[in-house]
């Protein structure tokens, strides 16, 4: 009968034991994932039980460099996480402490490999520059970008095929992970014909050289004309001016018109916003002036400078400087009665109102010199006598100036 009391003593220590376990935290995540260099890397560590607030620890080992460890909010779990620098095998223990003193370790290894090796990609893949004119050229972008994970340095761009180039690319260049770096490629053909080529880019990604397919066509050039092929004003009077309308065309293909220029001032061309692109068969119109200076003949040439086959393109010019014709009107009226002078009026045709000119003497004659071409004028007289009384106008006369 003496054993029952000592066997409730054993059983109330187990009962005691069990209660204290229950409230120990537990370090639950076993594993953690594997990262890479250069890549984000994130993970988290989990407990169960334990009191609150934990402290969380690397007890031994080191995480992976450029990894740390944050605890949560409620600093129930653990949250590992950064961008791995450096390739290896890292292992660590974690700890964490609970309200109480209680403590969880575990165990980890997390294996980092080594970035992704770079590579290069092309956009477009290929450059296709279509139908381009002998003597002209034509441009188009070419984009390169590091696809892979590690640093790609280009060291030479390689263009072969006749008539393609490349700019606006300085070597050698570094290309992070998703960068991009674009230049232009240039197609000049130098004669007629389809071209091919490839623009080579020499660099340390895995995937050099990376090719681009370069193709191209020269067409031959176009044929510009020019009419009339003289311009002849013929007279022109000094101080004025006279225009003449010609006219340029394209021929084969389409031509451009870069610049035009005459060899003597007093001919000008005008009306051709250059420089201006013929299309084949088409036709656009251009004015020349004649403004002469002196009199005497002129001459000069027009010279048209294009990408056609027959450039430059030559007009002649020519006309004569003629002296302006000097005019003048004689007026003359009978002598009136006790008139010792006379005032002499004129106005234009359209005008209303007569302005005096001057006066003439006993002889009833007047030269006006300041008329001008091509008008016409009304003159009327009066007389004045020897008291300075004034007449009322005479009879009107009309006179038409000649235009030359």
């Amino acid at each position: 009968m003496r054993s029952l009391p000592r066997l409730c003593t054993i059983l109330a220590i187990v009962l005691s034991v069990a209660c204290s376990l229950s409230g120990q935290v537990k370090i639950t995540t076993t594993s953690l994932p594997s990262g890479a260099v250069g890549t984000s890397y994130s993970a988290t560590i989990n407990t169960r039980k334990g009191g609150l607030p934990f402290i969380w620890t690397v007890s031994a080992g080191s995480l992976p460099p450029g990894v740390g460890m944050t605890p949560s909010a409620d600093t129930r779990s653990a949250l590992l996480s950064g961008t791995p620098t450096t390739a290896g095998s890292y292992p660590f223990s974690v700890t964490v402490q609970g309200k109480g003193g209680h403590r969880s370790t575990a165990k980890y290894t997390v294996a980092i490999s080594a970035a992704p090796a770079g590579t290069l990609s092309a956009n477009p893949a290929s450059l296709v520059f279509g139908n381009v004119q002998q003597g002209n050229s034509a441009s188009l972008w070419e984009a390169l970008t590091n696809t892979g994970g590690s640093p790609v340095t280009i060291s030479q761009v390689n263009v072969s095929g006749v008539g393609f180039s490349f700019s606006g690319l300085t070597l050698p260049i570094t290309l992070t992970p998703a960068q991009s770096v674009s230049f232009t490629a240039t197609f000049t053909p130098a004669a007629a014909g389809a071209s091919s080529g490839t623009l080579a880019v020499v660099s340390d990604a895995t995937d050099s050289p990376l090719n681009v397919a370069l193709s191209g066509t020269g067409t031959s050039p176009g044929v510009l004309s020019v009419s009339p092929a003289t311009l002849s004003f013929g007279n022109v009077t000094v101080g004025s001016s006279a225009s003449l309308a010609g006219s340029l065309a394209a021929s084969g293909t389409s031509v451009t018109v870069s610049s035009a220029s005459t060899n003597n001032g007093q001919f000008a061309l005008v009306g051709l916003a250059l420089p201006v692109t013929i299309a084949a068969g088409q036709v656009v119109s251009f004015t020349v002036t004649f403004s002469p200076s002196s009199a005497g003949a002129a001459a000069s040439t027009l010279t048209f400078n294009s990408n056609a086959s027959n450039s430059p393109t030559i007009q002649s010019l020519t006309g004569t400087g003629q002296a302006p014709v000097s005019h003048s009107v004689g007026l003359s009226w009978s002598v009136a009665q006790g008139a010792v002078s006379y005032n002499v009026y004129r106005k234009l045709v359209t005008d209303s109102n007569y302005a005096r000119l001057g006066s003439a003497d006993a002889t009833a004659t007047y030269t006006d010199s300041t008329v001008a071409s091509g008008q016409t004028y009304d003159y009327v007289v009066t007389s004045v006598d020897a008291e300075q009384q004034e007449s009322a106008y005479s009879n009107i006369a009309q006179v038409t100036i000649p235009g030359s």
